[in-house]
């Protein structure tokens, strides 16, 4: 039998494939397994600091503004000492921030604190006495209560409302990242 081998024609067979393992495939599934580390790494802003993260008010009356400096116009005002927002850009010494309804605008960094603060986003959230859904609770926050984030494990947060300090549920709370432990 008669096969095209090289550019020419010939009676041999074709030559038999020595065992290589490809590497092609070993280099592709390394370069995957590092991207995918690093999906969801923080990126690094102007500050130094990683983005995103979370801040809170540090004042009673805050101006949000459509774009970042004096410039641009005034969107709203945040009226709430220690309101957790999550710092999503920056630009200069402003901060481009969203809040727990997802809306977005520029506030300048000094009117940023970085003491971390949580808000209560269920209907009705229990500050447990341990990490535990049947440890004693010590009290019960309505949607909206703000409390200091003090730690945090994979579903509890370590918080102090009111100066009463306990374990919630990380499902109700706004204010902490997804991959954030031990604050």
């Amino acid at each position: 039998m008669r096969r095209l081998y090289g550019a020419a024609m010939t009676n041999a067979p074709f030559p038999r494939p020595t065992r290589r393992r490809p590497l092609l495939p070993l280099v592709l599934g390394a370069a995957f397994l590092l991207w995918a580390g690093h999906a969801h790494a923080q990126r690094v802003g102007e500050s130094g600091l990683p983005i995103p993260r979370f801040v809170s008010l540090a004042g009673e009356a805050i101006n949000v503004r459509s774009g970042p400096g004096k410039n641009y116009p005034i969107r709203w005002v945040y009226t709430r000492l220690g309101l957790p927002v999550k710092v999503v850009e920056e630009f200069d010494a402003w901060r481009k921030v969203e809040d727990q309804d997802g809306e977005q605008g520029w506030i300048h960094g000094s009117l940023l604190s970085r003491r971390r603060t949580v808000m209560v986003v269920a209907e009705l959230a229990s500050l447990h006495r341990t990490p535990a859904r049947e440890a004693r609770v010590l009290l019960k926050a309505e949607r909206g209560v703000i409390g200091r984030l003090l730690d945090c494990n994979p579903t509890w947060c370590f918080l102090d409302v009111g100066g009463t300090r306990g374990w919630m549920e990380r499902a109700g709370l706004w204010g902490v990242l997804p991959d954030e432990m031990n604050q």
